[in-house]
């Protein structure tokens, strides 16, 4: 993994003692790079955007391809546009909708797929939480970007000029296609519209409303109709230039209301949230809002790159899911109708495969107002669709990855008593969720016990064995609400689909292999191949995912000690230095995969067989060196926070390796001092005065003063607003906890 040098932020110093230093140090926003994980495979970008907004207004290269798949990737110098909606991470190329260029006359095209575009450099450009500015080399036009929750605030500096700012609805990048578009002029300041586009997200809608700070004084419409072999005609793509004359230095300010409902909804969302143009005050609620939310955990460290790492990780945490409803709470449903929130936030964009693990129990904590918000969605979505989603983007399914994962999520929330939603529906949606026959192969795995290597390939994708793996997991999580809930025939009957694990564990090679639908398993395994039965994993990578019942797991392999040898493998067995591994095998510590989720608990699992130290000694080298304050600096897909989220627990000293079991295995942190500051109004806190890159190995665990002797920590400790101690040392200290 190769990193860029990159000074990105103005860091002040924490140790100020003046009252004015001091409220600069309370300002979390100066720790905030939204360039780290814009280069390498992090595919996240740099634009404007407040918590969990539904706008994402962020530049965008132009050109397609993996790298580019948010948009924006570090090492281009082209900008082509600013458009308002883009995905942090997900490796699926998608949105970039409604996006605007501002020029001067004669302005730069490029063949497609370019078109009108312009060269920049790093050295003018900037960005922060809820800020981006860049210069436009080729026509002298400062941009800056910002945004409210549903809007989007552009501010252009021209020079003295005929200038234009061309709107593109047809413009489409990597997975996205126009499907259909339009632009209405509403006044000389006032359009209005729409984009329907199909990519990742078959049917996509975006209506538009935006008022330019400035009269126009001439407007020119160009409009294709879209066609495709199979369909004919099937719309209009539309392409706007709106000419302006330009003094030196003169401001034009372009805001954009976006909906998934409507172009009224989209005007009722712009005149909410931005009545007046005054950028500057947006941009500072922008800020003011990430500041809000960033000091919910304060973090103290001599060292400005860890405090830029953990400040830009938890930044990253909540970029995602988005808010997906107006103002006035419609919102567009799975099932192609207008639906409402009432009293509550509806939202998408849920990588639920991603960040079940991580991300949604960090929430709970951060945003138990959010979470209780996402579940009611989630139970309209089971309403208006049938079943929970897995990856909703826009009100649809896209069906991406596997599992029923919003099952731990529910799960999570209701065992730690957040939220109002109604628990017995929670339940009902669980369940039938699990229960779909026809889906992914459960109809199999209920009648085998595992999902068959050949299940359904027409129909869906293999990923036999992991497919089997994260269904126990998710029946696991079903059975523990169940039994919570006094439903003891439910309970049973999902604890014993939880242990469906065992049926693709071949005591003959020692690893989860796949199954065909006679009970055989796969000829010539190999763990080390990356296969079709195996989610963008290999067996060495998705053997270990039991986190509902590692003492079984351990039972299998025969003993703590095999357990043991077994990890150390893991991490040692380094793939051949020829060896091609897939886009998403990154972040290699031996066959440990941190550049992807299967592999993010695995690290904690030396806890479990006594042997902390490893534990410490690998989350450490992961803290350290997989995540760097440069544009490189994310060792794989951010995944809508998942990467980010891993890493704001794992600095502070733990980790939830079962998600929903309210217990947090202590690995090592990298801050002298974290206080989490919760909605309860208690703060939870975890001293290491002696922690340093040397110092990652603990000697010793105090709970309120008292010696400690567990090797994790609890939801109720946390909330109880208690304090975790730890002594720090260079060598591995002495097993601390009974490992009975």
């Amino acid at each position: 993994m190769r990193h860029i040098s990159l000074l990105a932020v103005s860091l002040l110093a924490l140790a100020a003692c003046t009252p004015e230093k001091q409220q600069e140090a309370d300002d979390y926003t100066q720790y905030v790079n939204p360039f780290i994980g814009t280069d390498f495979t992090g595919n996240t970008y740099p634009g404007a955007q407040v918590p969990f907004g539904m706008v994402q207004l962020s530049p965008d290269n132009g050109l397609p391809g993996w790298d580019r798949i948010s948009g924006y990737f570090y090492p281009d110098t082209t900008i082509a546009g600013f458009s308002h909606t883009h995905l942090s991470g997900t490796g699926a190329g998608d949105l970039y909708d409604i996006s605007f260029m501002p020029v001067t006359r004669p302005y730069k095209e490029a063949p497609a797929p370019l078109g009108i575009y312009s060269t920049f450099s790093h050295n003018d450009e900037a960005a922060s939480a809820g800020y981006y500015r860049v210069l436009l080399q080729d026509y002298n036009i400062n941009v800056e970007l910002t945004a409210t929750e549903r809007c989007g605030i552009q501010r252009y500096t021209f020079p003295k000029a005929e200038a234009s700012v061309f709107l593109n609805l047809k413009k489409a990048m990597n997975w996205d296609f126009t499907l259909d578009s339009r632009i209405e002029v509403v006044d000389s300041m006032t359009i209005r519209g729409y984009r329907f586009s199909q990519g990742w997200s078959p049917l996509q809608h975006v209506y538009f409303e935006t008022r330019f700070s400035k009269p126009f004084a001439a407007y020119h419409l160009d409009t294709t109709s879209i066609s495709t072999k199979d369909r004919g005609w099937i719309g209009t793509a539309y392409i706007a230039r709106f000419d302006f004359n330009t003094e030196k230095d003169e401001e034009i300010l372009v805001t954009t209301g976006i909906s998934g409902v409507s172009m009224e909804g989209a005007g009722k969302n712009l005149r909410a949230e931005v009545p007046k143009d005054d950028f500057d005050y947006y941009q500072a609620q922008a800020a003011k809002s990430w500041n809000k939310q960033l000091s919910k955990i304060e973090v103290k460290s001599p060292d400005t790159d860890d405090l830029v790492k953990f400040y830009t990780a938890l930044y990253h945490s909540m970029i995602a899911p988005t808010i997906y409803s107006d103002v006035d709470g419609s919102y567009y449903g799975p099932d192609q109708q207008i639906h409402k929130a009432d009293g509550w936030t509806n939202y998408s964009t849920f990588s639920l495969w991603d960040t079940y693990r991580a991300s949604h129990p960090l929430f709970t904590y951060t945003e138990p107002e959010r979470a209780n918000d996402m579940i009611k969605g989630f139970l309209k979505f089971y309403e208006q669709k049938g079943a929970l989603p897995l990856w909703n983007l826009y009100g649809w399914e896209t069906d991406m990855m596997i599992g029923y994962h919003a099952v731990p999520v529910i799960v999570d929330a209701y065992l730690k008593g957040i939220g109002n939603f109604d628990p017995e529906k929670a339940l009902e949606a669980c369940i039938a969720t699990a229960n779909r026959d026809d889906y992914r192969g459960i109809g199999d795995y209920k009648k085998l016990g595992y999902v068959p290597a050949d299940s359904d390939p027409k129909k869906w994708e293999n990923w036999s064995l992991s497919k089997t793996l994260e269904y126990a997991y998710d029946d696991y999580c079903i059975a523990t609400m169940a039994e919570k809930m006094g439903k003891k025939e439910i309970a049973d009957e999902f604890y014993k689909r939880a242990q469906n694990y065992r049926n693709v564990y071949n005591p003959a090679t020692s690893f989860m292999q796949p199954r065909d639908e006679k009970g055989n398993f796969a000829a010539n395994f190999s763990p080390d191949d990356y296969t079709e039965d195996i989610c963008e994993s290999n067996g060495w990578q998705y053997f270990w995912s039991v986190p509902q019942d590692l003492d079984g797991l351990i039972g299998l392999v025969g003993s703590k000690e095999r357990f043991a040898e077994k990890l150390d493998s893991m991490f040692t067995y380094v793939p051949k230095s020829n060896e091609d591994l897939p886009i998403f095998s990154t972040g290699m510590i031996g066959q440990y995969a941190h550049g992807n989720e299967p592999s993010h608990h695995v690290i904690y699992l030396y806890n479990k067989v006594g042997q902390p130290w490893k534990t410490q000694k690998y989350v450490a080298e992961v803290l350290h060196d997989l995540y760097q304050n440069a544009p490189d600096g994310i060792c794989g897909n951010e995944d809508c926070g998942q990467m980010s989220a891993w890493f704001v627990f794992s600095s502070m000293g733990f980790y939830p390796v079962d998600p929903i079991s309210g217990k947090y295995e202590i690995g090592t942190p990298i801050f002298p001092e974290v206080k989490m500051h919760l909605a309860n109004g208690k703060t939870f806190t975890v001293l290491a005065p002696a922690v340093s890159r040397e110092n990652i190995y603990i000697q010793s665990v105090k709970l309120n003063g008292q010696p400690y002797d567990k090797s994790y920590i609890t939801h109720e400790q946390i909330m109880n607003g208690e304090t975790l101690e730890f002594e720090m040392g260079n060598r591995p200290g002495p097993v601390w906890y009974n490992n009975r």
